[in-house]
């Protein structure tokens, strides 16, 4: 690990290849580490290549995450991994043995990953589905019931870490509610505390100990919000305190259409209300030099929960991936527990 302080970021980078001025901003700028898109992936090993090349720019094993949850959002495909039906479809298929099946899945997705260098995955999702849940959410949840989305949700984190890959909870304190893409709008939820709390905080107080988690780009106008989550310093003590997260607290994509501002402001102000780094995926290399100047190195407490986190790290335990794959089928066909 780096004896330096960290960038308070995680960058995504241009293309299938660094660029000489990226690779000097990034060896500058030390991010915490690294977000891989569609337009960063191509073959087997150009994947290990770039995030080799990633971790040489910064002089240590920064982690390197992906959004791999399966079906819609899902950026490794065959044949670089295995096409997953959306989280929903899976958890219904599979039924009651959906806690067994999804643990196996994401061994499996950790698997695919460490072998192109990845170590860090953005799931679980802990929203809670409801009838009105907006479609870019719905079917990327793991049930509309609490202690379901509790068990698989724990199952999910676990396949993560038996697999040597870092999960990261999403997204706190939660968006099921939403009925807007907050890739485009800012969702606005009005339903009353008590349920707010009862459900959808509450499925997220049992990962208080997650090493990593992401916020929501929402309004929660129960408690006078009238902003999003993410750059709210009241509904971020709400997570610290009230969620119990101890864990390393990065944003949703700054660049979403949720918030307002330019990115250089949108990540002050996430960083102000008590955010450990900014997450910035898309952009090109003028934007992530301004977001860098405005927000600079981790606060120390910040620095404190990225150590601890990295700390983490976890080695995969050896398995028989093709084994794994059988039984998930045997689970899927109603047979086995």
């Amino acid at each position: 690990m780096t004896s330096n302080l960290f960038g308070a970021a995680i960058f995504g980078c241009d293309g299938a290849r660094l660029s000489p001025d990226e690779r000097a901003f990034f060896a500058d700028a030390n991010p915490f580490g690294f977000i891989l898109f569609d337009r960063n992936l191509e073959s087997a090993d150009q994947i290990r290549a770039l995030t080799s090349e990633l971790r040489e720019a910064v002089g240590w094993s920064a982690p390197v995450f992906i959004d791999q949850e399966g079906g819609r959002v899902q950026r490794l495909r065959a044949p670089l991994a295995t096409d997953w039906l959306p989280p929903l479809d899976h958890v219904d298929l599979l039924g009651p043995n959906a806690e067994d099946g999804m643990r196996l899945r994401y061994r499996i997705i950790a698997h695919e990953l460490m072998a192109l260098g990845i170590d860090a995955n953005c799931a679980p999702m802990l929203d809670i589905a409801r009838p009105e849940t907006h479609s870019f959410l719905r079917n990327r949840c793991y049930g509309s019931n609490l202690d379901q989305v509790v068990k698989i949700g724990r199952a999910v984190v676990e396949g993560h870490e038996q697999g040597g890959v870092f999960p990261v909870i999403k997204h706190i304190p939660g968006h099921g509610l939403a009925q807007m893409d907050s890739h485009l709008d800012l969702p606005r939820i009005d339903v009353s505390a008590e349920t707010l709390d009862n459900i959808d905080f509450a499925a997220f107080r049992p990962f208080a100990d997650v090493a990593m988690g992401m916020t929501a780009h929402l309004v929660y106008s129960a408690f006078g919000e009238t902003g999003p989550a993410t750059t709210s310093a009241s509904m971020i003590r709400r997570i610290r305190d009230d969620l119990g997260f101890t864990g390393l607290l990065m944003t949703d994509d700054i660049g979403m259409q949720a918030l307002s501002g330019t990115v250089p402001e949108r990540g002050a102000a996430s960083m102000e209300a008590g955010c450990d780094v900014i997450l910035h995926c898309n952009g090109d290399l003028a934007e992530r030099i301004a977001l860098m100047d405005r927000i600079g190195t981790m606060p120390k407490a910040s620095q404190a929960r990225a150590e601890a986190a990295l700390a983490r790290r976890t080695q995969p335990q050896d398995v028989d991936i093709a084994a794994l794959k059988a039984k998930l089928a045997e689970l899927e066909q109603g047979r086995g527990a």
